[in-house]
């Protein structure tokens, strides 16, 4: 089940998920199933039989039998999947269509020429409107491409062709840019492109400066065994074509062609270089597929110990309360029997209170837990409220080379909600931040609402992420209580001192060390109790002045002063209602290690 949730997960997010290809009776090419097999992604078959319009659909029966008998043949059970659907049709490429449209494929992969012929159609309407994503691929194609060259200028289509250049794992792909000289007016598109071909190492990247674009490509071509080129973004003359470089690329290359071209509309003009830098998604697809663990990759305690001593590495424990004594002692009875205890997973655990009116404090510390009240750590600096305050204050506190937050209100409490987030650290030295995620049934009373949590992340959190930081998009769970990262990179991150803490750690870590260095594990479910929609509409006003402020560093300009802090909350008492004014200014605290007392303490545990 585990495991299943898992890998439908990462389909959701997978760059290219299905893909759909033609079986035709009378074409025996397996080119294009050859390609969708090294995509590596399931590949849905589905027979045709064409047929002219003077002949009765009948007389097809026994090609029908002969294609699925072919099906069968293909399918492999794992990844080549068939519905035994064989269509019968004077018009196939008509109702080809209207399987593509029920079965709702990432792309659709035609063999070049021959294709167009069987399927009755002119390469005009398939081109002009292609019904997804389409690749027309011409052999021959190596069994495992190893270089790949993807000609880039930008845009849709270049985006789709550097996806299936990095879906088919090459040993190397270059993203080749052909620039005409004195063609400076339409460069816009790469160089919004480049911006997010920076950021992929694996990419190698190359500008040549040329008179003949075709020519220069041909040539290249010598030294790869496929090339992977978008369709023309600018208007052509003829419906049939995908401008005149993909064209005579597909006519002449030396190797392999896999020529695309996306559903999406173009911009028009392509010419702004947002267009290019939309291929953002491309990095937050990668990402997630490499970087999404499951918390039961690290259930083998013993192996992250060993992780641990081998990297000579030190973990911290740090579990911010405030009223919590319902919770708090099985939280840290079960944490702490199974990795200090059982296994010395964990150096320490302390608890950072904030002033707790409860009985948490005397629950931890009857436990064997230190206890800080995190308003009496650096009374110097003044005292504010909130969870952020704690966390940063933790890491004064605390001694680890890796520091690990959990809340201490978790109902179904399980070491892997600690474990899950220390393992990619243990595993990854580049990893320097981790997220846990989980489902969130709420506990409202005695009942369970299985559907229930995520709200301030579904209506606040992922559209500021989306649209101020996309990169970010594919982090499930942004403001989860659970999460883990190195010393060396929190204590650069500056710490926002409430509701906005998760949200500017994640920004700050993707700002200072970018996407890879971020990681997220699925830890199953987390029961928790319900906060009322008025605790929920401060929260989500806290974000918002977060995601601001960190778009005033961005663009170095001021305009969060100007922004109102009063959050006026409407309430109702004896029959009316009435406003109540609150106010609700996020503060930062400045990166932990240019606090004197924190160096000095640093350089004191270097000795």
């Amino acid at each position: 089940m585990r495991e299943g949730s898992r890998a439908m997960a990462k389909s959701i997010f997978a760059s290219l998920r299905r893909i759909l290809v033609p079986v035709i009776y009378g074409c025996e090419d397996r080119t294009a199933l050859d390609a969708a097999c090294a995509l590596g992604s399931e590949v849905i078959l589905v027979g045709v039989v064409g047929l002219p319009p003077d002949e009765q659909l009948s007389a097809g029966a026994a090609k029908a039998k002969e294609v699925r008998h072919r099906l069968q043949t293909l399918v492999d059970g794992k990844r080549i999947f068939s519905r035994a659907r064989v269509l019968v049709s004077h018009t196939p490429w008509a109702d080809l269509k209207a399987v593509i449209n029920s079965e709702e494929p990432d792309l659709l992969l035609l063999e070049w020429q021959t294709h167009f012929a069987a399927l009755h159609v002119a390469p005009a309407e398939v081109l002009t409107h292609p019904p997804c994503d389409l690749a027309l691929v011409r052999g021959p194609l190596p069994a495992a491409p190893h270089r790949v060259l993807v000609p880039a200028r930008g845009g849709p289509h270049a985006e789709l062709a550097l996806r299936i250049g990095l879906n088919l794992r090459p040993r190397a792909l270059t993203a080749l840019h052909v620039k005409l000289i004195d063609d400076t007016d339409s460069d816009a598109p790469f160089r919004g492109l480049k911006h997010v071909l920076d950021r992929m190492p694996e990419v190698q990247k190359r500008t040549v400066v040329t008179p003949d674009t075709t020519k220069t490509i041909l040539e290249e071509a010598n030294s790869f065994d496929l090339i992977v080129m978008g369709a023309t973004a600018r208007p052509v003359n003829s419906p049939a074509s995908l401008g005149p470089v993909a064209d005579r690329v597909l006519l002449e290359s030396p190797v392999a062609v896999m020529a695309v071209k996306t559903r999406r509309p173009m911009p028009e003009p392509p010419t702004d270089e947002s267009v290019g830098a939309q291929a953002i998604s491309i990095l937050v697809d990668k990402w997630f597929a490499e970087n999404t663990f499951d918390a039961d990759e690290f259930a083998d305690i013993q192996h992250l110990v060993a992780l641990k001593r081998e990297r000579g590495l030190t973990i911290s424990l740090a579990m911010p309360a405030l009223n919590e004594e319902e919770t708090v002692g099985h939280v840290i009875r079960t944490v702490k029997r199974a990795l200090m205890d059982k296994a010395p997973l964990l150096d320490e655990i302390v608890l950072i209170d904030s002033n707790s009116t409860d009985r948490t404090r005397q629950i931890a510390a009857r436990l064997g837990v230190p206890v800080r009240v995190h308003q009496q750590i650096l009374p110097e600096l003044g005292q504010r409220q909130g969870k952020g305050e704690a966390l940063w204050k933790s890491l004064l506190v605390t001694k680890g080379d890796i520091i690990a937050w959990i809340d201490t209100d978790i109902v179904n409490i399980h070491p892997r909600f600690v474990y899950g987030i220390l393992g990619p650290l243990l595993l990854n030295p580049r990893i320097q931040f981790v997220k846990g995620f989980y489902r969130r049934p709420l506990k409202v009373g005695d009942k369970i609402q299985a559907g229930g949590g995520g709200r301030v992340t579904e209506l606040t959190a992922r559209p500021l992420l989306n649209l101020f930081y996309p990169e970010l998009s594919g982090v499930i769970q942004p403001l989860s209580g659970e999460y883990a990262g190195r010393r060396t990179a929190l204590e650069e991150c500056a710490f926002f001192s409430g509701y906005g803490v998760e949200t500017g750690l994640l920004i700050d870590t993707l700002e200072k060390y970018g996407l890879s260095a971020i990681a997220q594990v699925d830890l199953l479910e987390r029961i928790h109790h319900s906060q009322s929609l008025e605790a929920l509409s401060k929260m989500s006003f806290a974000i918002i002045q977060t995601v601001m402020r960190k778009l005033e560093t961005r663009y170095e300009r001021a305009f969060i002063a100007d922004v109102n802090k009063t959050m006026k909350l409407i309430r109702y008492e004896s029959g009316g209602y009435f406003l109540d004014v609150e106010e609700i200014a996020e503060r930062e605290r400045p990166p932990m290690i240019t606090v004197p007392e924190y160096r000095a303490r640093r350089l004191d545990n270097a000795r």
